[in-house]
């Protein structure tokens, strides 16, 4: 059985939607296309409503310290505009590696500034806390009692007393049966079990465990979503978004750039992201580089590769920057580039760096994964460390045009991504009933929605 979704583009309609979503109707469909969005899964007809008031998410990220362009934070900001929202730290998937006490240290002392934060009000409603947490067999043996409560109080505090649990970081997974939620949502964009420094046995029991228990899983990957299929109850495919105007606006003022970058000189190349060894590939970026003696490689990002990995005197590496200055980065490069290996982590993941360099307007050199079906048209897709120099040499002479790229990227936006999720949540019978403490708020919401106040 097929059938059709409406899914709004903009968030003005989808905060109406949810703000009234008693009135939705439960959709039946096994296979639903909405807007490039594929749904999977059997109806919920004969489940009553569940009532829920807020989120809770289980996140991959620490808001304090990583980009915030990830997934999980880029909808939790959104779906925030129309109820509470608890963005928990990530629980970690690894234990520190005290053999590397620099790395060891910094992972500490970032760790311990992300607790002395506690439970913070960040914007709107979204709420964001560290809780006290040890990961692994043994660190659960020794915090794991702790968790749930930290979490229900903070919760309480953000106005959330039934909440829907989103659940992105495996080690989370024994909190499914401690919070007792309303429902469960999957965010599966990432292979854990694939993560290098994580125990796969560990991570496939705890992703097993939260599958088998989520009303839906949400997949950024066509690869990974079709390869499970048959081990979860229901899909939705929603690939990664982007902020339009921000990247778009960035790309097309053809400034300097930031300080860091209008010293160095031109032609430069740009890799934006984290340097990390189960993502890029530096044997191919040292390869590409010392071909191209000529031009200027600029690093952004975190790297927990070895120090020294590459001493080239055209290749700089600038370090992580805030999300709100990267498209400045990203636009004062010539050309930008993916030099991703051939990981399973690489095959199950939807880059979310490819609609930003699409959208900021510059050539984009990469190597293959299975995402790119649908963008090769876009993108130059190279084979090794000559063909990629050879693909940047020619992104470098030849005339390029940003339009195209931003024209297919215009309805890739996070609203876009943020109203999918919540229609096809809501379609599946939850019921957000805001509480007495979020009441009000609601209505405010409402407010800026009247016609008076859009013009």
């Amino acid at each position: 059985m097929r059938g059709t979704a409406k899914i709004a583009i903009n968030m003005r309609a989808p905060l109406e939607e949810t703000i009234n979503a008693t009135q939705r109707d439960c959709r039946s469909t096994v296979i639903c296309r909405l807007r490039g969005f594929t749904w999977t899964g059997n109806s919920m007809h004969a489940t009553p409503h569940r009532d829920y008031d807020g989120i809770i998410c289980i996140g991959g990220s620490d808001w304090w310290y990583h980009n915030r362009g990830h997934f999980d934070f880029q909808v939790m900001r959104r779906f925030a505009r129309t109820m509470p929202v608890l963005y928990v730290n990530s629980l970690g998937v690894r234990v520190p590696e005290v053999s590397k006490p620099v790395q060891f240290a910094g992972k500490i002392q970032r760790k311990l500034k992300s607790l002395s934060r506690g439970v913070v009000n960040v914007e709107n409603n979204f709420w964001v806390i560290s809780p006290l947490n040890i990961p692994g067999e043994t660190g659960k043996k020794i915090s794991g009692f702790a968790l749930a409560p930290q979490i229900r109080l903070a919760a309480r505090r953000a106005g959330i007393a039934k909440p829907l649990l989103w659940m992105h970081c495996p080690a989370g997974a024994d909190l499914i049966e401690a919070l007792q939620p309303a429902g469960v949502i999957m965010q599966r964009t990432d292979r854990f079990e694939a993560f290098p420094e994580g125990d796969p046995v560990l991570l496939g029991q705890q992703v097993a465990t939260i599958k088998r228990a989520a009303d839906l899983v949400i997949y950024c990957a066509p690869h990974l979503m079709a390869e499970e299929t048959n081990d979860v109850r229901r899909q939705l495919l929603v690939t990664h978004g982007v902020d339009l105007d921000m990247f778009v606006a960035e790309g097309s003022k053809r400034a300097p750039g930031p300080a860091d970058v209008a010293i160095v000189s031109k032609p430069r190349v740009g890799f934006i992201g984290g340097i990390d060894a189960h993502t890029f590939d530096p044997e191919l970026f040292v390869g590409v580089a010392k071909q191209l003696p000529d031009v200027n490689f600029i690093m952004i990002g975190g790297s927990s590769l070895p120090d020294g990995w590459c001493a080239l005197p055209n290749v700089r590496f600038l370090g992580r920057k805030p999300y709100d200055v990267v498209a400045r980065y990203m636009a004062a490069m010539d050309v930008l580039i993916m030099p991703w290996n051939k990981s399973e982590w690489i095959k199950a993941c939807n880059p979310i760096k490819m609609k930003e360099y699409l959208a900021v307007g510059r050539p984009v050199v990469t190597t293959d994964f299975p995402a790119l079906d649908g963008w090769r048209d876009l993108v130059r897709v190279a084979d090794g460390a000559g063909e990629f120099a050879s693909h940047i040499r020619s992104s470098l002479t030849e005339p390029y045009d940003p339009a195209p790229a931003r024209a297919r990227v215009a309805t890739e936006t996070w609203d876009a991504k943020a109203a999918a999720i919540l229609d096809a949540v809501h379609g599946l019978g939850f019921v957000l009933t805001p509480t007495a403490s979020t009441a009000s708020w609601t209505n405010a919401v409402r407010a800026t929605l009247s016609p008076k106040s859009a013009a």
